[in-house]
């Protein structure tokens, strides 16, 4: 998913970091309050982080220009809020782009809307729903988890369709082209990222209730049920 250095457009990559922004400063805000309301969080968030790292560290060849690898962003989603994993996100993107070249800095506004934004509130959203409905927190979580995955991928296939529309069908064509690719690559990364996340959540609610229980995944009545 992470579009490589120099691969998008300037002025795509100017458009995509604009509109990552606001997003960004509203999540140190949310992350500002959360430590300073709760210090004690701040191992949960570092773990958060450093499972974002890992997970999208581990890349496979796909899309020319982008790659396949989990995102790993749907877990501090459901611990601290979509919002907050907006500059965690940024903080991986960043490290990944200068340490591993994973990445680059002119596509950072890009990578970082569909990594740290999309993918952790369609994660949130659909955790939301899935208690609202009565699903069991582990259902609650895989889907959640699972599909914040594969939203992050339809994003990117949307930004490089807008970058590089096809010559005939223009950008629905594209579209379905870049995400056709993806999807042979990513649906089974994506299930893996949602199972494995269930296995930390409940590790986590089982060992480390009582540091979980204003916490989103937790919080709600329903929630507590495996």
């Amino acid at each position: 998913m992470h579009i490589m250095e120099g691969f998008l457009p300037f002025t795509h990559a100017l458009a995509w970091t604009a509109a990552s922004a606001p997003f960004l400063a509203w999540g140190l805000h949310s992350v500002s309050r959360t430590l300073r309301s709760h210090p004690e969080q701040r191992m949960l968030l570092g773990v958060s982080a450093a499972f974002a790292f890992l997970l999208s560290a581990l890349k496979l060849p796909s899309v020319t220009g982008s790659c396949s690898h989990p995102t790993g962003v749907g877990l501090g989603a459901l611990l601290f809020g979509p919002a907050a994993m907006v500059p965690v996100g940024f903080v991986v993107l960043l490290f990944q782009a200068l340490l591993l070249a994973h990445g680059g800095l002119t596509t950072l506004g890009a990578n970082v809307f569909s990594m740290a934004i999309v993918g952790p509130f369609v994660a949130y959203g659909v955790f939301r729903l899935g208690c609202a409905l009565g699903l069991t927190r582990s259902m609650a979580v895989f889907l959640a988890a699972c599909l914040g995955d594969l939203s992050t991928y339809v994003t990117t296939s949307v930004q490089l369709a807008l970058a590089f529309p096809d010559p005939v069908g223009g950008v629905l064509l594209s579209f379905e082209k870049f995400g056709g690719i993806f999807a042979f690559t990513q649906v089974p990364l994506a299930i893996t990222e949602g199972l494995l996340t269930v296995l930390v959540v409940n590790a986590m609610a089982q060992f480390n209730a009582n540091e979980l229980r204003l916490m989103p995944v937790l919080a709600h009545p329903r929630r507590t049920t495996p």
